[in-house]
Formats: structure tokens, C-alpha cells, sequence
């Protein structure tokens, strides 16, 4: 089952992320003439075609056809498909980032990285979204042409691993880890962790199996 502050987190997370669209959506209304179509939705759309299809994968009639727009009002809104799939990228780690903040937030190391690895099941699993992960599964399928999309999701996965690493380092400055406690390898091995749990979304795990590989990730790790 899943804990219950974890679950709560996310749907508070998403309840956040709705309001926080329909704000735009109002906001963008009173702002002179508005568009042919409803930008935000459009680039909502646009998201779940990456997310499903990755970028290689997610063709110009893909991405039209979903956010109810021609090329041209494509090019003219935002800018070209890299571009447009830089926003939606901007658009997922904004969802993502408050959930990472809240756990993280938690007063214990242990219990933080816990929590994100039930988040992560629960979040990779939630059927209002595509399975697994865009940061992971983004670049499938990619050529060399695409190398800048693909430095940009490391480096999106960067990020998200330097704040981990970040927590980690003040666990230990708090005595909250081992003296002989690495920071920098915990950090990569809990992403490595998430990352991998996002594959096995991908391929149709469930839930409770990427609980179960949450739960044995947290059995390494270190105690005093």
C-alpha cells in the first residue's frame, strides 16, 4: 500500500498544477485578443504526445493532430518542434519539481529518499498520464541529429540528481548519515534507481512492483 503523505503529496500536487493552469488559462483571456486556440492546452497536449512518444518518435501530424493546430500556428506559437518540446520539458519538471521539494523536505535523510522512491512508483504508475518517465524516455529512438535533445535531458536529469545529492550532503553535515557516508554516490544511486523504475514502467510494471523494488533499494541503505 502506499503511504499515505506520499500520495497526498502528489495529489496535492496535481490538484496545484490544475488550478494553477486554469489561472493561465484566465490570465492569457484578459490579455488583449487571444489566439485561435488555447496555447496552454495546446502545450498540455503537445506534452503527452512527447511523454508517449518520445521526441524522435512524436511526429509533426502527432503533435498537430493533439493540440488542434495546423504547422504554421505550430511554428508561429512555438517556434519550431525542439523549441515547442523544450516548453513542454519546462512544463514537466515544473510539475515535478514541488514534488521532489516536498519529500525531500522531510526531516530525516531516510525517510526523504523513501518517500521519493513511493512517489516515484506512484507518479510513474498514475494512470491520468502516460507510463514511465519524459527525462528517460524522451530520447528513445534518437539519432545523432538529435544530440541536442539528448544533452538536454541530461542535463534536466542532472538537476534533478544535484538536488538529491544536495539534501544528502546537509544529511551528513547534520549527522544524519555515516561519517563514511558518500553523498555523491547515494545521490546517483538513487537516481539511477528512479530512472530505472521508469524503464519498468514503461514496459507495463504495476504498482506494486515498483514498490517492491523502492522497498529493496531502501534495504542498502547505509546505516551506522
Amino acid at each position: 500500500m502506499l503511504d499515505p503523505a506520499c500520495q497526498g503529496a502528489y495529489i496535492a500536487f496535481v490538484t496545484k498544477t490544475m488550478t494553477t493552469t486554469e489561472h493561465r488559462q484566465k490570465k492569457a483571456a484578459k490579455q488583449g485578443r487571444p489566439r485561435a486556440f488555447d496555447r496552454d492546452q495546446a502545450l498540455e497536449r503537445a506534452l503527452d504526445v512527447f511523454w508517449r512518444k518520445g521526441y524522435e518518435g512524436a511526429s509533426l501530424s502527432d503533435l498537430t493532430g493533439a493540440m488542434g493546430i495546423n504547422p504554421p500556428s505550430l511554428y508561429a506559437a512555438f517556434g519550431n518542434k525542439e523549441e515547442l518540446f523544450r516548453e513542454a520539458l519546462d512544463r514537466y519538471m515544473e510539475r515535478h519539481a514541488e514534488v521532489l521539494r516536498e519529500v525531500l523536505g522531510r526531516p530525516r535523510a531516510r525517510d526523504a529518499i523513501a518517500a521519493l522512491l513511493t512517489c516515484t512508483a506512484y507518479a510513474l504508475t498514475d494512470k491520468s498520464t502516460p507510463p514511465g518517465c519524459l527525462l528517460v524516455q524522451g530520447i528513445s529512438g534518437c539519432g545523432d541529429h538529435a544530440q541536442c535533445i539528448r544533452n538536454e535531458l541530461c542535463k534536466r536529469r542532472a538537476a534533478n540528481e544535484k538536488t538529491i545529492r544536495e539534501r544528502l550532503k546537509r544529511a551528513k553535515a547534520e549527522g544524519d548519515l555515516p561519517k563514511d557516508a558518500d553523498p555523491a554516490a547515494l545521490s546517483r544511486f538513487v537516481a539511477t534507481v528512479t530512472e530505472g523504475m521508469a524503464v519498468q514502467a514503461a514496459g507495463g510494471a504495476s504498482r506494486a512492483e515498483l514498490r517492491h523494488i523502492a522497498e529493496t533499494a531502501m534495504a542498502a541503505w547505509p546505516r551506522d
